[in-house]
Formats: structure tokens, C-alpha cells, sequence
């Protein structure tokens, strides 16, 4: 089932289930899909689909950090359950010894050695990743073991 049909089953639940919250993510994520789709001028693929879903965690991961930085207790338990109905579409996430086994490889790979070729690990290292682990927990991995 692809995301979008997965997407339209679900918020046809949330509308039978009077689930307000849930509904209004799934909208904005489908708009969100849409929007990327009219752009491109043709059918997103799943990778494409997966890209879509990384921007709209990361921006709600963003808005948590500011919301919690100003004090807006109502605002990050907004945000908080928005992020955790839109984890749901996200593929399994790699833990971080698996993210670091394949880190190992990718550096054995590519045989950087220092962090000055870490652009050269990144590029080779996110295809493989993506979608599937956070740039940010990524980027500090990398720099460790290449330290």
C-alpha cells in the first residue's frame, strides 16, 4: 500500500473515530505530499514521499526545541503529539549501533581517515540512511569515529 492510500484509509478513520488531532496531521501531511508532487510536476516516489515525511519530523522536532526554549508548555504537547502521529509513517529508524556499523563501512569504504574527508563519508553515507536516521545523530557519529 502506498503512502497515500495508506494516508487516505487512515484519515478516514480518524474522521469515523472524531479524532480531530490526528486528522488535521494526516491533512497537512498529504498537502504537504501534494504540494512537493504539483512541484516536481509528476508522481512522488517513495523516496521522494520519504523526504516529505523527513522535512515535516524535522520541522516539528525544530518547533519542539523553540517551544521548549521559550517556556510554551501548550505548544510543545501540541507539537509532541503531531510529531508522534507523523513517526507513525516513518520507516523503522536505525538504532545506533546500527548506525555506527554502517558508518564503519562506509568510512572502510570510501578510506577517509580524518574529519577534513567527512563530506566524502557524508555523501556516500546519507543515500543509504536516509529517511531511515537523523542527519543530526548521523553527523555526530560520523565526526566521532572519524576523530
Amino acid at each position: 500500500m502506498s503512502l497515500l492510500e495508506r494516508l487516505n484509509t487512515d484519515m478516514k478513520q480518524a474522521m469515523k473515530n472524531k479524532e480531530k488531532d490526528k486528522l488535521t496531521v494526516i491533512r497537512m501531511i498529504k498537502a504537504a505530499i501534494q504540494n512537493e508532487s504539483i512541484k516536481t510536476g509528476s508522481e512522488l516516489s517513495e523516496e521522494d514521499e520519504l523526504s516529505v515525511l523527513s522535512r515535516e519530523v524535522k520541522q516539528r522536532k525544530d518547533s519542539l526545541h523553540e517551544f521548549e526554549k521559550a517556556g510554551r508548555q501548550d505548544l510543545v504537547d501540541k507539537v509532541r503529539a503531531e510529531l508522534e502521529h507523523v513517526e507513525v509513517y516513518m520507516p523503522e529508524q536505525f538504532s545506533e549501533e546500527e548506525l555506527s556499523e554502517i558508518i564503519v563501512s562506509v568510512i572502510s569504504e570510501t578510506g577517509a581517515s580524518s574529519k577534513k574527508e567527512m563530506g566524502k563519508v557524508m555523501a556516500a553515507l546519507m543515500p543509504k540512511v536516509k529517511g531511515k536516521a537523523d542527519g543530526s545523530l548521523v553527523n555526530k557519529l560520523v565526526q566521532q569515529h572519524l576523530s
